[in-house]
């Protein structure tokens, strides 16, 4: 099926091109958002008509979402999730969760206009395409933690699996210097055992020469 395109398509060509496309991609897709056109004789004669005014709205609506990008572009935005302590999320985060991330802080988004190159299924940071405008697309963050405290954590560039670690050393440090402790603590007592000790032998030696003595 043909169609002539309203504004640029990602893979497919720019505005006012007309190409051929699945008859079901253009019915289900293109089509009802607004993209293309059939590309009739009425169609391509209405769209060179309408050109200089569609590329002016476009131009426009360009200027406005490279603004925007500009503001957004590297953004980091928190997204809290139950997970495992592997770091396994239950569950996943999904495009509306990222959009309504993003908005809470101030950027109106819409769910469509974020894509996901692979489902988030785990804690950490991750890459995230918004598409502004068929030309202007902007990335953000989002981190995905268990907590506030883990998010900010995470921004440090720190994982769970690293303050993990470092808490697992920790405790293994504290107990190593337990058993130093108690090994000196021991030490000691032998020590002031074998005083006693020998104290002892003395004034038994003491003890049986005054005896003899006598």
């Amino acid at each position: 099926m043909q169609v002539i395109l309203l504004e640029r398509v990602a893979k497919l060509g720019q505005m006012g091109e007309v190409v051929d496309v699945k008859p079901g991609f253009a019915r289900n897709y293109l089509l009802p958002q607004g993209k293309a056109l059939s590309a009739s004789q009425q169609n391509i004669a209405d769209f060179e008509a309408r050109k200089s005014q569609l590329e002016a709205q476009n131009l426009e609506t360009r200027t406005e979402a490279e603004s925007m990008a500009a503001k957004l572009s590297g953004q980091q935005f928190i997204v809290i999730r139950q997970a495992s302590d592997s770091g396994s999320l239950y569950g996943s985060v999904s495009t509306r969760d990222a959009a309504e991330a993003a908005t809470e802080n101030g950027f109106t988004l819409d769910r469509k206009q974020v894509s996901l190159t692979r489902p988030i299924k785990e804690l950490g940071l991750h890459d995230v395409i918004v598409s502004l405008h068929p030309e202007v697309e902007a990335t953000i963050q989002l981190n995905v933690a268990r907590s506030p405290e883990e998010a900010e954590l995470q921004a440090s560039g720190k994982s769970i699996q690293d303050a993990a670690a470092e808490a697992d050393e920790a405790a293994d440090f504290e107990i190593a210097e337990l058993f130093e402790d108690i090994g000196a603590a021991a030490s000691e007592d032998e020590d002031l055992a074998d005083m006693v000790e020998g104290d002892s032998g003395a004034d038994n030696r003491e003890n049986g020469n005054d005896d003899d003595e006598n």
